[in-house]
């Protein structure tokens, strides 16, 4: 059974939306640029790293099949 008697008072939606908009905590233009640069990096890396997997694993069928 739930407690709906006790329960707190109901607002609005957009109010508890603004309350929570208001908590978020925003990174600094600094931060961002840190941050966005090592996820691009990490991209390109893991990238080039399952390119070479593939390649490998290409070459390495092939001389199987063969």
């Amino acid at each position: 059974m739930s407690d709906t008697a006790n329960a707190p008072a109901k607002t609005s939606w957009w109010k508890g939306m603004k309350a929570e908009w208001k908590k978020i905590i925003w990174p600094s233009p600094n931060t961002l640029a840190k941050e966005s640069a090592a996820v691009v990096i990490i991209t390109v890396i893991l990238g080039l790293l399952i390119k070479f997997v593939d390649l490998g694993v290409e070459q390495i069928l092939s001389w199987i099949l063969k």
